[in-house]
């Protein structure tokens, strides 16, 4: 049964892609003179036809369900339609066109390169016979192992100074809802995506398998961010990471910073639970806490309301960073 629904959703998506690429994506690169980079357009239809598909699931699914038992009245409205422009530049497809037009070209030279002297790519699934006979198994495998990466790397955009000037973006909104999700300094994405891209190409994985990973990932983290007064019960809690659970990880003085003010906090997982119960990180209390950032409440530090505003204040405290 996993097989034939697995099989039909990867048939479904592989057609939709092509459609994406035939129609759009081919006649913008040979216009624009990009007929080198097709491969690469190829895999920008995938992340654009994934991204379509979560938006319509967030709007038809998700959206409904953060109305029923919300956690606070949204009374700033301007702040949720600005995280609605990050999801637009996100998940349909903006910051992946600027990705794999100009940095993934960057990694496939760099890797070809060293593979002409005779260092190739280390495959992760050699490792289990068989690991890729059976589809549904080589995605959870690789999801596990890509969600024990982006735990540590979450963790360091909280502990290093530099990283956290930037992801303060994310933490300061004030009234979290399902588009909160992408609500991202863009160097910080760039960080983010690059070290995820070679983390890929080193593993090995197949495109269509990691775009999909990252799909199924957004998804999950746009649900935890929901205005949603829901947790996944007490042995669902230790599973799979709850709107509850990830909201501490938003509380002002709870989830991004430690009781003296030091960095670090809590629940820095973002799919399964397990790496914070595992590192001491977890923190299970059934509590739903303002969100935002200690500074920016008690003293009136600002983060920007707009989205470049945000930009540019970000850009400021990273310089500020580094000079210290």
């Amino acid at each position: 049964m996993f097989d034939s629904l697995f099989n039909a959703v990867s048939d479904l998506y592989v057609g939709a892609q092509s459609l994406v690429y035939e129609c759009c994506m081919q006649p913008i690169a040979f216009r624009l003179g990009w007929g080198g980079l097709m491969e690469d357009g190829y895999e920008a239809s995938g992340w654009l036809v994934a991204g379509i598909f979560q938006v319509l699931i967030m709007l038809i699914i998700f959206a409904p369900i953060e109305r029923l038992k919300p956690v606070e009245p949204i009374t700033n409205k301007s702040a949720v339609h600005v995280d609605m422009i990050y999801t637009v530049i996100h998940r349909l497809g903006l910051f992946r066109l600027f990705f794999f037009f100009l940095i993934e070209p960057f990694f496939d030279d760099t890797f070809g390169w060293l593979h002409t002297q005779g260092l190739g790519t280390f495959q992760l699934d050699d490792l289990i016979p068989g690991l890729t006979d059976v589809g549904w198994i080589s995605f959870l495998f690789y999801l596990v192992v890509f969600d024990f990466l982006g735990y540590w790397v979450h963790r360091a955009q909280h502990q290093w100074n530099f990283w956290w000037a930037l992801h303060a973006v994310h933490h300061s909104q004030r009234q979290m809802t399902l588009w909160s999700d992408d609500r991202n300094h863009l160097l910080d994405d760039v960080i983010h995506s690059c070290i995820f891209a070679v983390a890929a190409l080193l593993i090995g994985i197949e495109p269509a398998q990691y775009v999909a990973i990252i799909g199924v990932t957004k998804l999950s983290e746009s649900f935890q961010h929901s205005n949603l007064k829901l947790s996944f019960g007490r042995f669902g809690e230790y599973i799979w990471v709850s709107p509850r659970f990830h909201r501490i990880h938003h509380s002002i003085g709870i989830g991004h910073e430690f009781p003296t003010g030091v960095l670090g906090g809590h629940n820095f997982g973002v799919l399964l639970t397990c790496w914070d119960v595992m590192f001491g990180t977890a923190l299970f209390e059934d509590r739903y806490e303002s969100t935002g950032i200690r500074d920016q409440v008690e003293g009136g530090v600002d983060y920007g309301h707009g989205f470049w505003s945000q930009q540019w204040l970000g850009l400021k405290r990273l310089a500020k960073a580094l000079g210290e």
